[in-house]
């Protein structure tokens, strides 16, 4: 039985300013949540634990649903204090802030947009695991194919990396869940249960909202299936995971029971 660790990045919704167009904070705002309360209705409908990386700047406006979260039984973890500005002292800040609002302690890092960083300074912060890296190669964004694909320490951080298929590293992140047939992305996620143990995978709230409005200027690969269609996906997704005995589990009982070789 593998284990599936289910995130989502939740964030101020800014990425209309990547293709050159305006969004007003409310807005942002107003988006993330709509798709946080529909993912935890997706969760609770399934009884299963996730974890929620989430932007300090979020919880602030939105405390209500962080504390939602919280009440569900998911994991809430560290997304930066902003989503489009970072400073190392941010990592402490942001633990803080999220410490605050939802009365827990913070264990877990993910750096927005999964941009490199200082990783040295997330021992300092008091993180435990980190989980910043997509171990693939993608355009634009980052080529990480020297990086380990599965789960190791480094920086007396455990480091644990978006999960990538074995032998050719096809990312197995919000983006694929869109864009191939699903038959495929389920396959390539069995093969990967089977061979790592584990399946980390990670989504935004915002992909369960209507993206379609020409004014946010989403390209197409990015809102494809995008809404309820993709709330079905996932959907179909979890009962297929469950149906072969794998176990959805938050990310921080899964790095609980990590034990490095020496």
């Amino acid at each position: 039985m593998g284990k599936v660790l289910l995130s989502f990045d939740v964030e101020e919704f800014d990425m209309p300013f990547e293709y050159g167009k305006e969004i007003v904070f409310t807005e942002q705002l107003k988006i993330s949540v709509l798709g946080t309360q529909r993912i935890l209705t997706l969760l609770k409908k399934h009884q299963i634990e996730a974890t929620f990386y989430c932007t300090a700047n979020f919880a602030i406006h939105q405390s209500k649903i962080v504390k939602q979260i919280i009440a569900d039984g998911h994991e809430l973890a560290s997304h930066g204090y902003f989503h489009s500005d970072f400073k190392s002292e941010h990592l402490l800040e942001s633990k803080l802030k999220l410490e605050e609002i939802g009365g827990q302690t913070i264990t877990g890092y993910r750096m927005a947009r999964m941009a490199p960083f200082d990783e040295s300074e997330l021992a300092k912060a008091g993180y435990v695991y980190n989980s910043s890296l997509n171990p693939t190669y993608l355009p634009g964004r980052y080529n990480n194919f020297d990086r380990p694909r599965t789960i190791f320490t480094q920086n007396e951080i455990i480091q644990v990396p978006a999960s990538v298929s074995p032998w050719f590293r096809f990312p197995l992140f919000w983006l694929t869940f869109h864009n191939l047939p699903q038959y495929i992305v389920q396959k390539l996620c069995l093969w990967t249960l089977k061979n790592d143990g584990y399946l980390n995978t990670y989504f935004h709230p915002w992909e369960f909202t209507d993206l379609s409005d020409p004014k946010l200027g989403m390209p197409k690969y990015v809102i494809k299936n995008s809404g309820q269609k993709f709330v079905d996906i996932i959907d179909n997704f979890i009962v297929k995971m469950k149906s072969k005995n794998h176990q959805f589990i938050r990310t921080i009982d899964y790095v609980k029971s990590y034990n490095p070789e020496p």
